[in-house]
């Protein structure tokens, strides 16, 4: 090769890698991670995912990239989060939760979404079925609803006199709504005398409690966002007017609830994991079945049931996946 040819080809390659190197960097995926609850309180979700992402090949700030937003239980800010991840033109959108995953849904047709979690994604509208969602969406089942007759049953034996039952929960949540009526439904064959209050903002917490004192037998709280993110003021209120609680994941008990019973969300979070690394590989989410969940906790505080004047069976206690004290 004559000197000036090389010279050239040089030249020419040290002008090009810059734009190689970007062009590489633009490549990288983007997963926009759109939080309905604040970042603190599902710290240890989001740990479970990025290190199942960690284990499938993708680091943060090193293969992939991800943007973090939290609505921190504000349900108008769940369109401007999906809308905002639209204009950055992320690779892939994780949220939670069926409010946060339905506007997801409704800003895009085309980038593909995970949730990590949803109750009744069929019922609520999220995907077509559970084997084939069809569109852009696929995920995680709760079974939210599916779920309410053995959490009665459980609540049963923790408080067998109880012959009123109150229900609560977010009626502006789709999913939340569909397991109220089936909790009202299961309630009411069981001779319980069922009364439900709902509520839409955090304000009107206080006044329900205010309202339950001396009348509910127990209490079964419908689990949303909202709820979550208010889920310590709901166990001292509840502790306060004397009213045990039965809910549907092990955070509201670790707030002070008396019980839970549902899905492992860190292990959901796990398989959501696989699900997005399936996209990053060219799988199609319409072609990936909704899955199920395989890990259900029984969880109870044994600090919140003295305080209730309760004594805990020591066959419950036995068959408890984790007992607070």
């Amino acid at each position: 090769m004559r000197r000036r040819d090389f010279i050239t080809l040089l030249i020419g390659g040290a002008a090009a890698w810059p734009l190689a190197a970007r062009a590489q960097q633009r490549r990288q995926p983007t997963i926009g991670f759109l939080g309905a609850a604040t970042q603190q309180a599902v710290s240890h979700w989001v740990v479970a995912f990025e290190r199942r992402l960690r284990e499938l090949g993708w680091s943060e700030g090193g293969t992939i990239a991800i943007e973090y937003r939290w609505a921190e239980g504000r349900s108008d800010r769940f369109a401007e989060i999906a809308a905002e991840f639209v204009r950055l033109k992320v690779d892939v959108i994780v949220t939670y939760a069926t409010a946060p995953t339905l506007a997801a849904k409704q800003a895009t047709s085309i980038i593909p979404i995970v949730f990590a979690t949803a109750g009744d994604p069929v019922g609520t509208g999220l995907v077509a079925s559970l084997p084939r969602p069809e569109g852009n969406i696929t995920g995680l089942s709760n079974q939210q609803a599916d779920l309410a007759g053995k959490r009665l049953e459980l609540f049963r034996e923790i408080v067998p006199n109880f012959r009123n039952l109150t229900i609560m929960g977010n009626v502006d949540a789709p999913a939340s709504l569909l397991e109220m009526k089936e909790v009202e439904t299961v309630a009411r064959a069981l001779s319980l005398e069922v009364e439900t209050i709902e509520i839409r903002k955090a304000e009107e917490i206080v006044t329900v409690f205010a309202t339950l004192k001396d009348r509910a037998g127990a209490l079964y709280v419908v689990g949303d966002p909202l709820i979550f993110s208010n889920r310590v003021r709901i166990s001292t209120l509840a502790v306060g007017a004397r009213v045990p609680t039965m809910y549907n994941f092990r955070e509201y008990v670790q707030a002070g609830g008396l019980m839970s019973y549902g899905p492992n969300f860190p292990d959901l979070f796990r398989r959501a994991a696989e699900l997005v690394d399936k996209i990053l590989r060219g799988a199609k989410p319409a072609e990936i079945p909704v899955e199920q969940p395989t890990k259900f906790d029984l969880v109870i505080n044994l600090t919140t049931a003295k305080a209730l004047g309760l004594e805990v069976p020591p066959t419950l206690l036995a068959r408890a996946d984790e007992v607070i004290e």
